[in-house]
């Protein structure tokens, strides 16, 4: 294997008797580094907004939910109270939810409302995300509600107006009636507190009131809709997801956060998978170049092969120095754009270079590199390279060269 390396790399620095050689193996790998250093860069760049659209989805929802499996409701008491002693659990907070009516001035619209306790209020990353006013449900004995922003805008609430919130929700087993419509609907009156902006579906539907406001407009007794737990890092998560399904049975359903929002990772997932084959795909057709030239380098090196077959060299020696050389033009690509695409994602973390267009959540394209990607991109060049050194080598031996020429030195064309 050494003396067929040392062979190849003489080859392929040596200068061709054609030129168009040289150029065709420069393109080649200048081809192929364009096409790693773009994997690396837009894999990079796509881990960079798949990280964010997770932590926005992360602050709001819980890692771990558990819901009735037939019913709206579940019962809240001694079942869940010892989870609050598990190590691995930093809180555990019962939730209401609810689609209501809400009212502010003259303005009207329909959102989900979502009863929380102080606990929630406490540990929830949301709170991390108000743009006014606070984050809390109480001012004093005073209760307020916490809305998305783009719900407040639609509302037209400004946390410094002192107008209440009035919040709707039909009555149980009452029959509307016409002459006296407010007969039928419970009401709430809430001052909003605070202002939130985490991400559009969430920040167009939502808003978070005291537990006691939701079980008396929804008239629960003792009833929630389902718990949110929140654990130390994913390894907990998913023991304890385990733990959870088991103890707790058929009746209920113990979901990670990933369940919860189950189309939205599988079609990022999806989109990550598509790309790459694309961008792949371009790599494959790149590499045609490397075939085209290493057919060109066996029929001018024929001569040399002559010599080396008379000086004993097997056949299988030979078809390995082309190999080798056909490949080490794909393995300098693939260092030039490992390189190119790695000094650009740092540059881009370390200085952000590129900002995004418009008002975002964040100013800069976000970039995220794994090192699980660039060993894909690393196996995806390298055997695309090498299939690409392989077919002509195997179809110029078994089809057209010769053994039978004298003459040329080692290395050295004519």
């Amino acid at each position: 294997m050494k003396l067929a390396f040392f062979i190849a790399w003489r080859y392929l620095l040596a200068k061709k008797s054609r030129q168009v050689i040289n150029v065709i193996s420069g393109i080649s790998a200048v081809g192929i580094a364009l096409g790693t250093m773009a994997l690396v860069v837009v894999m990079s760049v796509y881990n960079g907004f798949d990280n964010l659209a997770k932590s926005m989805y992360h602050a709001f929802d819980p890692d771990l939910m558990v819901k009735s499996a037939e019913g709206k409701t579940l019962p809240y008491g001694q079942l869940f109270e010892g989870l609050k002693q598990d190590k691995r659990v930093t809180a555990v907070c019962p939730v209401i939810e609810e689609t209501v009516f809400l009212q502010y001035r003259d303005n009207q619209a329909v959102a989900t409302l979502k009863g929380v306790d102080t606990t929630f209020i406490k540990t929830s990353p949301l709170q991390q995300h108000i743009t006014s006013g606070t984050f809390q449900v109480y001012f004093g004995e005073v209760e307020e509600a916490v809305l998305g922003r783009a719900l407040a805008l639609e509302l037209g609430v400004n946390v410094a107006f002192i107008d209440p919130l009035w919040i709707y929700y039909p009555k149980k087993n009452v029959a509307f009636s016409p002459l006296n419509p407010m007969g039928s609907l419970h009401r709430e009156k809430l001052f909003p507190g605070g202002i939130f902006a985490v991400e559009q579906h969430y920040d167009a539907q939502h808003l978070l009131v005291p537990l006691e406001t939701a079980e008396r407009l929804l008239g629960y007794s003792q009833e929630i809709t389902h718990v949110e737990i929140r654990t130390k890092g994913e390894k907990a998560l998913k023991a304890l997801a385990k733990e959870l399904t088991a103890a707790l049975g058929p009746e209920y359903r113990v979901l990670t956060r990933y369940q919860q929002n189950e189309t939205l990772y599988r079609m990022m997932k999806t989109e990550k998978i598509i790309i790459f084959f694309l961008l792949g795909f371009i790599l494959v057709i790149i590499s045609g170049n490397v075939l085209g030239s290493l057919s060109m380098l066996i029929l001018e090196k024929k001569e040399d092969v002559a010599i080396l077959t008379g000086m004993g060299a097997r056949p299988g020696l030979i078809k390995r120095i082309f190999i080798l050389e056909g490949w080490l033009i794909s393995i300098l690509g693939w260092v030039m754009g490992m390189v190119v695409g790695l000094s650009l994602c740092f540059l881009q973390i370390r200085f952000g270079i590129i900002s995004l267009p418009g008002s975002f959540v964040v100013t800069n394209y976000p970039v995220v590199v794994q090192w699980t990607d660039m060993l894909m991109v690393t196996v995806m060049v390298l055997g695309i390279g090498f299939l690409a050194a392989y077919v002509p080598v195997r179809s110029v031996f078994n089809n057209s060269i010769s053994l039978a020429y004298p003459g040329s030195s080692l290395g050295v064309s004519k």
